[in-house]
């Protein structure tokens, strides 16, 4: 395996690929790997001849500079969970090799980042997109790897891709989860071992909005109560929102029949904020494949 910091040799080996008919298989991430990025790196090991992952923390994607700082960070730790998996290479580049001085050129999906987390975070799928068209562009891979947690994100980035017509497909896997139902998350790292036995409270509300859909509950109002009554049930819990929305406009839903829709919810448990989501889906709708339907 070999660790990459220049974009210039990454385009070399991008380009070589290219040239051999090789496919590369692509996990974008900000480091601090989690059992998600390594089921990630899995498929993509299964689907692609190559694979690349990158490890980039873009200051531009954090609510602060204390939060910036704050995020957790271990180059050699990452690359030790990564070589036994089968990764080729990994792009590790500085903000400077992704942004060189003067850089003035951003990309952002209009009409999608502006919901759910884009509410909460001013401007940070502007970054995700631009970051994401960047790393494309360098590491030129055919298959893209997204998990469902970052729901949102997928919808957005398969957005992106089909509107500039980027020859990457994009691949969604399912939220990896701890034992206890908490999803996989590089800032778990950031909870106390009380918040940390607090945060599957998250997961079992999303489980209750399954269950009462299943049941045919179909107002998106009574659901979101449910999840919220839930959630406040743990003292630590502090809710920041609850939403349910459609899989691929991300609009607003109250009236749940005949439709896919996504339940989001962002929730503080001392500093760290964690999110995670459920897709609700009538059997009569569900993909035959198991493929998620988002975007």
């Amino acid at each position: 395996m070999e660790i990459i910091t220049k974009a210039a040799r990454m385009r070399v080996i991008a380009n070589k690929l290219r040239e051999e008919d090789r496919s590369v298989g692509f996990v974008p991430t900000m480091g601090a790997l989690h059992g998600g990025h390594l089921s990630m790196v899995r498929d993509a090991r299964r689907m692609a001849d190559v694979v690349v992952v990158s490890i980039f923390v873009d200051p531009a994607q954090f609510r602060s500079e204390t939060d910036f700082e704050q995020y957790p960070r271990d180059l050699a730790r990452d690359a030790d969970q990564l070589t036994p998996i089968g990764v080729d290479y990994v792009f590790a580049p500085s903000y400077d090799e992704m942004y060189p001085p003067g850089f003035a050129t951003h990309v952002e999906v209009e009409g999608l980042s502006d919901k759910l987390e884009g509410l909460a975070r001013p401007g940070y799928f502007r970054s995700v997109t631009t970051a994401l068209n960047v790393l494309f562009n360098i590491v030129q891979p055919k298959f893209a790897y997204f998990g469902q947690r970052d729901a949102q994100q997928v919808v957005i980035v398969k957005k992106l891709v089909r509107d500039l017509h980027l020859p990457v497909e994009v691949v969604v896997t399912p939220t990896a989860r701890e034992e206890d139902g908490l999803a996989c998350s590089s800032r778990n790292l950031l909870l106390s071992p009380e918040e940390r036995r607090a945060a599957p409270v998250i997961y079992r509300a999303l489980k209750l909005a399954g269950e009462l859909f299943d049941g045919g509950e179909r107002s998106a109002s009574r659901i979101m109560k449910a999840v919220r009554k839930e959630i406040e049930k743990e003292p630590l819990a502090r809710i920041d929102y609850i939403a349910i929305a459609d899989t691929e406009r991300l609009d607003a839903l109250e009236d749940l029949t005949d439709q896919n829709a996504l339940v989001s919810v962002a929730v503080y448990f001392g500093k760290a904020r964690l999110t995670d989501n459920a897709i609700l889906t009538d059997s009569k709708y569900k993909s035959k494949t198991s493929r998620l339907k988002l975007g």
